[in-house]
């Protein structure tokens, strides 16, 4: 979020809001899915379509894309916007910190998930294998544009991918946040418009926020973690939605949080009840060893223990390191 700008709008308009892109220098990344209900909206501008899902964020992809790109004769002059949700930012990003040792790129993201988590804070990176974004970059897009406008075509799936990731901001910052969401549901913010702007300002202002003060994640950008630790194990040896993982990720870490942190059963019960609430999975049954194999490569590994996200209470989060062996017992006895 640092020097990002946030465009609120309509996708027509990004070129007369931003003069320094040009149709003639602009090239859109997005996937198959996007671009076969909104092809008209890329019309005149040089349209990069990859295909769709967690499993193509590799570096297969990568290279068909620089490869097209060099086709193209793309130099450093052009602009790369990444229209998609989370795995199109992702890509985008990367592509563009790399490209040519880096080009500017901004995003348009066109899911929930990626409106108030994927897209910010300058994350870009792809899977290696079973190990979820192994390799990447840290660099801030310049833009932001929010066309709601594209979740009109979002699947109910998608709508309830994206909440795990609210959810997840109300628990480690926000219990204010946390009390709105448990008083409302999924089909009222997909209903009332405002409600749901002002609930994707809010995640916006969260992230943002944290991103700011912590950049590198070298403090509290690590709470952004909650719940994706196990998580993303599950969600790579599973193929599960990202969001169905990371919502099994966080009740993981209450269980741990109350087994280590003195975290209530209480507040416990009420994160599952709204985990549930937005139709989000709270249990799941996985090979402990299986995730146990690809834990001991998490990013967030330092030597024999990592730095683990609980809560002490709703909306509030602390980073624990736990090690290694610690971690292996509370899996096999907990979880």
């Amino acid at each position: 979020m640092i020097n990002t700008k946030i465009i609120k709008g309509n996708f027509g308009a990004l070129f007369a809001q931003l003069p320094y892109i040009t149709l003639k220098t602009a090239v859109i990344i997005t996937d198959e899915y996007v671009y076969a209900l909104h092809q008209q909206k890329f019309e005149g501008i040089i349209t990069i379509v990859i295909k769709a899902g967690e499993q193509h964020k590799q570096q297969a992809t990568i290279n068909d894309i620089v490869q097209q790109l060099i086709t193209l004769e793309v130099d450093r002059n052009y602009f790369i916007i990444g229209v998609g949700g989370g795995v199109v930012t992702d890509i985008a990003g990367y592509i563009a910190s790399v490209y040519m040792r880096g080009l500017q790129f901004g995003f348009v993201p066109t899911t929930i998930l990626a409106m108030v988590d994927a897209a910010i804070g300058g994350k870009n990176g792809i899977d290696i294998g079973q190990y979820k974004n192994l390799v990447g970059t840290i660099k801030q897009p310049n833009f932001l544009l929010y066309d709601y406008s594209f979740l009109q075509t979002l699947p109910q799936a998608e709508w309830i991918n994206g909440f795990a990731e609210i959810i997840k901001h109300a628990c480690i910052k926000d219990e204010a946040l946390f009390d709105w969401l448990s008083h409302q549901s999924l089909d009222f913010f997909q209903k009332n418009t405002a409600a749901l702007a002002t609930l994707i300002d809010q995640n916006i202002a969260i992230k943002s926020t944290i991103v700011i003060q912590d950049e590198f994640e070298k403090g509290d950008r690590k709470l952004l973690n909650f719940g994706h630790t196990l998580g993303h194990a599950i969600e790579n040896v599973y193929q599960l939605p990202h969001g169905h993982a990371i919502s099994i990720g966080m009740v993981m870490a209450c269980t741990i949080s109350e087994e280590i942190n003195n975290f209530s059963s209480a507040e416990k019960e009420k994160v599952i009840a709204l985990l549930q609430k937005y139709y989000l999975p709270t249990t799941f049954n996985f090979d402990k060893d299986a995730i146990w194999h690809l834990l001991k490569m998490d990013k967030k590994r330092n030597s024999q223990s990592i730095n683990f996200i609980l809560l002490n209470t709703i909306g509030q989060a602390i980073i624990k390191p736990i090690s290694l062996i610690q971690l292996q017992d509370l899996i096999q006895q907990n979880l």
